[in-house]
């Protein structure tokens, strides 16, 4: 069989030789003879009658990895160890096992439903090499599936979904989660083998809400809460909120904030992004950085007070009346310290995390109106819960407007835009149905229309036949 496999393979890179030296030819063939091409593609098809389906490991901008491609790597993990004849060997560090996999530029079979298909594993290098000790960045692997052209229907509808659910089922199974870190802008694509900009660890943290020491009442609110919130995927995207939750933890060193979020990641086997502000450039790069963070996740960000810039401008211009007494030489040293520290800031790193938790709005409240309490503050509390808002949207309402502008009207021209944001958030959803309803009336008149034109053409058919049948007997 790899016999068999070996000669298609080898018959594939002469097939695909001749196509190119076609393609050169047919530059400079006359346009007269362009009809042979036809048939020379005739004869490719019928010399090699394969279909190939290649998965690259990295799509888009090189830094996610992709799903399709993770998957179908546990697939093959676990049906191709007892086939393939170069392996790759790991170690997990769980059990401590050795894992076997698909070494590069091996080629395994599978059989489904009768259909013999083979995979192989493959990496592409640049054309231009250079002399390194560290991994080379620019090889790309990538898994490609070939099957005989009867059988894409079947391949394409229903092999690729069976490879890739199994895929998913077993990395659920076998799924180790990990404790992710940020590793800062200047160091984060110097040695790793692919740009990335999250370095982990196994998350192996004890921590549960049994063993932790809290009021049992609020342990319990805490519980059913991350509980509904997990299970509630599709009610978000029904509302149009981002499926995203807050929690402010706040205390001196030592009361349990860390062992608390263990205990969450641990309750709903979330992975754990520990975000250090400090490494982080400006917002573009947070922005990055939160992109590339998994669905189900917690992100941690601490001493979010001592990270961030949360007066904003009024230290800008304080620092510039203070600049115009400095020395020249200290001034010019302390713009290069920052221009090395983080340029985030709590707006930017708000609006980031798309959704404005109430006691975010109140860090709002305090740095625009000097608030920390008020009657409207419940009010805005429960609109905050039904309304999507975005923290800079917000801040532009807070933002007192003349100098007649108080805290109070400042808080209700904030009520009104929410007020009028769940409006309009209503009449869209409203409109979507519509359009949607409209939709599905239009495709099902036309699934009926092609219904009727094919029953139509099957009737004419069929007389078609039956005369031509009645003439030949006669």
């Amino acid at each position: 069989m790899m016999m068999s496999g070996e000669m298609w393979t080898q018959l594939g890179s002469a097939v695909a030789s001749l196509m190119f030296a076609w393609a050169m030819l047919k530059q400079y063939f006359p346009d007269e003879l362009r009809h042979i091409e036809k048939y020379g593609q005739k004869l490719v098809s019928f010399v090699f009658p394969y279909v190939q389906i290649t998965f690259n490991e990295y799509s888009g901008d090189g830094f996610h990895r992709c799903k399709a491609y993770t998957a179908i790597e546990t697939y093959l993990m676990a049906n191709s160890s007892s086939r393939a004849k170069r392996l790759r060997a790991d170690m997990e560090r769980e059990n401590q096992s050795v894992v076997l996999s698909m070494d590069d530029r091996e080629e395994v079979t599978d059989e489904f439903q009768g259909i013999k298909v083979r995979w192989a594993s493959n990496k592409s290098t640049p054309r231009i090499q250079s002399i390194s000790i560290y991994p080379n960045e620019d090889e790309k692997r990538y898994y490609k599936l070939t099957f005989h052209r009867q059988h894409r229907d079947i391949i394409i509808k229903t092999y690729l979904n069976h490879v890739l659910d199994e895929g998913k089922a077993l990395q659920v199974k076998k799924r180790q989660r990990k404790l992710y870190t940020n590793t800062g802008s200047e160091g984060w694509n110097r040695y790793t083998y692919r740009r990335t900009m999250w370095s982990h660890v196994d998350f192996q943290h004890p921590a549960t809400f049994e063993t932790l020491a809290l009021e049992p009442k609020l342990k319990q609110e805490i519980i059913n809460d991350l509980i509904t919130f997990s299970k509630a995927k599709e009610y978000y995207a029904k509302v149009g909120k981002a499926w995203k939750r807050g929690y402010l933890l706040y205390g001196p060193p030592g009361t349990g904030k860390s062992t608390m979020i263990a205990a969450m990641a641990n309750l709903l086997q979330y992975d754990v992004y520990d975000l250090e502000l400090t490494a982080v450039k400006d917002n573009t790069e947070l922005r990055k950085l939160l992109i590339d963070t998994s669905s189900k996740s917690i992100i941690m960000i601490e001493d979010i007070d001592c990270s961030l810039d949360l007066t904003g401008q009024r230290k800008k211009e304080k620092e510039k009346d203070e600049d115009k007494e400095k020395d020249p030489l200290l001034k010019n040293a302390k713009n290069e310290d920052d221009s090395k520290s983080s340029k985030v800031t709590l707006s930017g790193l708000l609006n980031f995390i798309d959704g404005l938790c109430f006691e975010a709005f109140k860090v709002l409240a305090k740095n625009y109106l000097d608030l920390e309490s008020h009657h409207l503050f419940t009010t805005i509390r429960c609109l905050l819960e039904e309304t999507n808002m975005t923290p800079a949207d917000v801040a532009e309402n807070l933002m007192p407007k003349s100098a007649e502008d108080g805290p109070e009207s400042c808080l209700e021209n904030l009520i009104k835009a929410f007020e009028k944001a769940k409006e309009e958030a209503r009449l869209k959803a409203e409109e979507e149905e519509r359009v949607k309803k409209e939709e599905e009336r239009l495709k099902a008149e036309e699934e009926e229309k092609q219904k009727a034109e094919k029953e139509k053409e099957k009737c004419d058919e069929e007389v078609k036949e039956k005369k031509t049948s009645d003439e030949e007997g006669k």
